[in-house]
């Protein structure tokens, strides 16, 4: 760590405060763009999907549980894939604390991937997490709503992800969906996020954003984090593009 500046407590408070005026300005800001989002047009979900889940076949409208909205979180699991993206595996051990307070405000939330369910299962378990996830396996789900990739889509080397076309061989991506269900049972697709938008989700990096050294990386999350209970090994080396963030 670079040396660094030390001042009088004077000094300190004074920066701290023009430091904090900029601060309530992004929250202020932050604000603002939430109430935008809200505000952002819908389009209907005409098409019927359906999952496996450990209570069986599911649709989507099933998946809301009895809630008018379901987030959606796009997990980067394939078929072939022995484990979950560490990437998705670092947001997602977030998501638990949260469930019974998203509940009390009619939401409901999955985690979805194209793995069978069960190996989504086993990884599961491994990980220790309670959340529902659930498989679309054999579904256009994943692919509709662009966090999957076929053969042929990965061949040219161009894929259609985070609203624009980007460079990658990937199957899979990582991604959050937003939908809301009507009181005659119509669905809406309200909102997607793609790339670092599920960021603000990881409390680790707004913990690590307080300390001197930051979240201490060069290249992103990939240069030291791994699935919880591999800390004791020696990271895995990720692709940039590996799209686990």
């Amino acid at each position: 760590m670079e040396p660094h500046k030390i001042v009088s407590q004077e000094e300190w408070l004074a920066a701290h405060r023009a430091h904090l005026a900029e601060e309530k300005a992004l929250t202020h800001a932050r604000d603002a763009l939430s109430r935008k989002r809200r505000e952002l047009p819908w389009v209907k979900v005409d098409k019927t999907y359906t999952f496996d889940t450990a209570q069986g076949r599911k649709t989507l409208s099933d998946l809301f549980d009895g809630r008018s909205q379901l987030i959606v979180y796009h997990f980067m699991m394939g078929p072939d894939w022995a484990e979950g993206c560490p990437g998705c595996s670092f947001l997602s051990d977030h998501v638990d604390g949260a469930l019974v307070h998203l509940a009390q405000r009619d939401v409901a939330y999955v985690a979805v991937s194209r793995a069978p369910l069960e190996k989504i299962d086993a990884f599961k378990k491994r990980m220790g997490w309670k959340f529902r996830w659930v498989s679309s396996l054999g579904s256009d789900f994943n692919y509709d709503y662009f966090v999957s990739f076929t053969p042929e889509q990965r061949a040219k080397g161009k894929l259609f992800y985070n609203f624009t076309t980007i460079d990658s061989e990937m199957d899979e991506l990582p991604g959050m969906s937003v939908f809301y269900k009507d009181e005659t049972g119509d669905i809406f697709h309200t909102y997607s996020s793609y790339g670092r938008g599920g960021e603000p989700m990881i409390g680790t990096y707004t913990w690590l954003d307080l300390t001197p050294k930051g979240r201490d990386e060069t290249h992103g999350m990939m240069d030291w984090m791994r699935h919880h209970d591999r800390y004791d090994e020696q990271p895995e080396h990720h692709s940039v593009d590996g799209g686990c963030h």
